[in-house]
């Protein structure tokens, strides 16, 4: 036995006497040997034969092993139980020995051969190069211990399915004079004997032996007798074990080699297969062993990728936001790990090795999948949000709608696909095309929600343009009831719908909208200013009686000047009623039907024959009898107009007229009182023939008066005396009151104002005015003024409460023409009172 101890060359039972597989210290062996790491530059060597053969011995010189060896000097018995392994020192590549348990030994009995087959077996799948230890002596004999061994072996090579070729070096023992020159022929040649005496099955019936073994043949001295000689011969013999899985080497073609990470589970796989009296089918086993081994190498992996430090980072930061990036470093974690298993799995089954590792990447990337639909997800969330962004602030800088978001839809999605390349991951066929179409519609959404809100904020901006535009010119055109009220209405509203039309296919020209949108919207437009002068003139039309009663209040109360009427006497009430009943009736005849359509109707014709010239309509060559005896406004709608155009039938016009007429017959009362108060208060001179008879019997008196002058000028200073007197006592207001009431305040003022007038005269005389006198002067001028513009206080009276009679509610509507002409004579009498 060699000087090396070390922990690598220390034995290991495999499997025990019983057939029981030793894992657990088949494991700890791999581990500590080092040898999962050797891939497949690995061999394994296996040495049988008869027991007490100094298989053992041989196997511990020839690699430094320690398997247990005989001990001459107890008895020639079972050293070895079962199947001992240990690791070659100082052989290259990692080789590895097995010690198998003697053959025809006598504890296992005669008939007990069924462990030495499967223990055979198991060498045969498991090893590269098999010693069949034999005494020299036994060569050529017909009932040799080796000829059972060769039978053995021949027999159980038959279970594998698809063996491979193994290497079959037979170690001679004890070697003598004879030459191996000539002994290696004998020896072959009882091979190939025992080799044709072995039953085959069908398909290898006519196999040469070469197809299955590669047979080699050496020679060793007597340990016991020459041993240095045996030393320097396995010295020799060691040096064949160098590389021996190279080309050319000693170790056979190695079809079914697994790698040395799945020695452990092929070597199971393979022990139970043949416990259980199976054939052995290697490519099969092989395919396994991959299979098994390569799934833990993958989930082995796949464990570290989910607990990465780098990977859980990644996750965390694409849970606050984008990552720049990100497709990059996750693809870079997952071709760690892939490499990774591809160089622990590099020696398995292709196939195997692919299937793993493709199911290895699909788990990897179904881990990081909810990463990468998350930064996707960020993505198209920041392209939606900058969209709105830029949006607004291109409309809010005036750019055209349309325009401005196909632009925005272009860079945003140039945008959008570029964050999508830097977050593809490279193992991945993850395409973000749903969510690319996904931000496509999220666009357009927005986009047609941002059109629909500008064009109503237009279109509303319009309609509050065309109301402010129409809504106070159409009611002043109602309320001024001119000739053309309805010309002019039609006027004004073609003329501000057709700017505001203009205007608004101006701001939509930027939106680049269907024509038949555009037109659609331009007859809302349309149908806008329409519909709110309709609502107008119906508003009005509500109106329409105090807009009469103002109408004829104005017209009666004012002159064509617009100045206020005096009733003096000289006007034509009759004509001014007429006239301020046709101005109220025009109102009526505008306000009765809407017409903004250029038809020609009859509503004021027959309101004026109707209402104002009923003699003459019954009287007209135009009506037949028929037609003057049935009434024209006992209808509810007006010939050549639709009912939906009527806001005020025939009926409701002949019943506002009656109301009308009867709330204003009270102005026209006091404008007759007012003109006779005017006449009585005015009238100062007599009778003309009181003036003839003046003038006859004053004759002499007249003549007297032109023949002295002396009494002309003192009946001129009497008269300035007098007219000073007037004025002063303001004579002619005392009496507005009544005569009786004037003469009593005359009288009781007489005394007083001819001693102020006497003392005002004394001191003019002396040149020194009193200030008093100067006041008083003063102010009867003024009372002289105010006397000579001022108009009687009677006519005043009824002139202002006819003006105020305009202004009544509906409730004083009331009224009779014998209420009327009663109030009209009290207030006369009391004028005259």
């Amino acid at each position: 036995m060699g000087t090396t101890t070390a922990v690598d060359c220390c034995a290991t039972q495999l499997i025990d006497g019983d057939g029981v597989f030793n894992v657990s210290g088949l494991d700890n062996f791999i581990k500590t040997s080092n040898m999962a790491g050797c891939g497949l530059s690995y061999a394994v060597v296996a040495i049988m034969g008869p027991q007490s053969s100094g298989k053992s011995t041989l196997m511990n010189h020839l690699f430094n092993t320690s398997f247990r060896e005989m001990d001459a000097f107890r008895g020639r018995s079972q050293t070895t139980k079962g199947i001992w392994m240990a690791k070659c020192t100082g052989i290259e590549p990692c080789t590895i020995a097995m010690d198998l348990e003697g053959t025809d030994g006598r504890e296992r009995g005669e008939d007990d051969t069924a462990f030495e087959k499967q223990s055979a077996l198991f060498a045969l799948a498991v090893s590269d190069i098999v010693l069949i230890n034999m005494w020299c002596h036994d060569i050529g004999r017909e009932q040799a211990a080796n000829k059972p061994l060769l039978k053995t072996v021949f027999q159980v090579m038959m279970r594998l399915f698809s063996p491979r070729k193994t290497t079959l070096l037979f170690v001679i023992r004890d070697k003598t004079k004879t030459p191996l020159e000539n002994l290696e022929p004998i020896l072959r040649e009882d091979i190939q004997k025992i080799w044709d005496a072995v039953p085959k099955p069908q398909a290898h019936v006519h196999t040469p032996l070469s197809e299955f073994f590669n047979v080699e043949v050496t020679a060793l001295s007597s340990y016991e007798d020459k041993e240095d000689k045996f030393k320097e011969e396995v010295a020799q013999l060691r040096q064949r074990f160098y590389h021996s899985i190279a080309p050319g080497g000693l170790a056979g073609d190695r079809r079914g080699v697994v790698p040395a990470s799945a020695f452990s589970i092929s070597a199971q796989h393979i022990w139970k297969v043949i416990r259980e009296n199976k054939d052995l089918d290697l490519p099969a086993h092989k395919v396994m062993v991959a299979t098994v081994r390569c799934e833990e190498i993958a989930n082995e992996k796949f464990d570290l990728l989910r607990s990465d430090k780098d990977w859980l980072e990644l996750e965390e930061a694409v849970q606050v936001g984008p990552v720049q990036g990100f497709g990059e470093a996750l693809s870079s974690i997952i071709d760690t790990y892939l490499s990774l298993y591809d160089e622990e799995t590099i020696f398995f089954d292709e196939s195997v090795r692919k299937a793993k590792r493709k199911q290895l990447e699909s788990n990897a990337l179904d881990i990081v999948h909810p990463a990468y639909t998350t930064m996707i997800g960020l993505l198209r969330s920041k392209a939606v949000d900058d969209f709105k962004t830029k949006l607004d602030q291109s409309l809010n800088n005036g750019e055209g709608f349309a325009s401005s978001v196909k632009t925005l839809t272009h860079s945003i999605l140039l945008q959008f696909d570029k964050g999508s390349v830097d977050a593809s991951v490279r193992q991945a066929n993850w395409g973000a095309s749903k969510l690319r179409d996904k931000l496509l519609r999220d666009i357009d959404s927005h986009a047609l929600s941002v059109r629909n809100a500008k064009l109503l904020e237009i279109t509303t901006n319009f309609e509050k343009q065309l109301a402010k535009a129409l809504a106070e010119p159409v009611e002043s055109l109602f309320e001024a009831g001119g000739q053309d009220t309805w010309i002019s209405v039609r006027r004004l509203l073609k003329r501000e719908t057709e700017a505001a039309v203009s205007e608004f296919l101006d701001l939509v020209a930027g939106f680049e909208l269907e024509e038949e949108t555009v037109e659609k919207m331009q007859q809302g437009l349309s149908d806008y200013a329409r519909k709110l002068v309709e609502n107008k003139a119906r508003e009005e039309a509500g109106k329409v009686l105090i807009r009469m009663k103002d109408r004829f209040s104005t017209v009666f109360n004012h002159d064509n000047d617009s100045l206020p009427r005096v009733w003096t006497g000289n006007e034509d009430i009759r004509a001014i009623t007429k006239d301020a009943r046709s101005a109220s009736l025009k109102l009526l005849s505008d306000m009765a039907a809407i017409r903004l359509e250029e038809k020609p109707d009859q509503i004021d014709r027959v309101l004026q024959l109707s209402l104002i010239n009923k003699t003459s309509a019954a009287t007209s060559t135009q009506y037949t009898d028929r037609e003057a005896s049935v009434d024209p406004l006992a209808s509810s709608t007006w010939e050549e107009v639709s009912p939906g155009d009527v806001l005020i039938s025939p009926v409701q016009c002949k019943s506002l007229w009656r109301q009308f007429q009867g709330e204003t017959e009270y102005t026209i009362t006091q404008a007759i009182a007012a003109q006779e108060a005017y006449k009585r208060n005015n009238n100062w001179l007599p009778p003309a023939w009181t003036m003839v008879a003046l003038a006859i019997f004053g004759f002499n008196e007249f003549m007297m008066l032109l023949k002295n002058p002396l009494l002309i000028l003192g009946l001129f200073v009497a008269y300035l005396l007098g007219k000073a007197l007037w004025v002063q006592m303001d004579v002619a207001g005392e009496f507005r009151h009544g005569t009786l009431p004037g003469i009593l305040s005359i009288s009781s003022k007489v005394f007083p104002a001819v001693m102020n007038l006497l003392k005002r005269l004394a001191e003019e005389a002396q040149g020194n005015p009193a200030p008093e006198a100067t006041e008083q002067h003063r102010s009867d001028s003024q009372i002289f003024k105010s006397q000579a513009q001022t108009p009687d206080s009677v006519s005043s009276s009824i002139s202002n409460s006819a003006l105020s009679s305009v202004g009544s509610s509906n409730d004083d509507s009331e009224f009779s023409t014998t209420n009327l002409l009663e109030r009209q004579r009290t207030n006369v009498s009391e004028a005259e009172l």
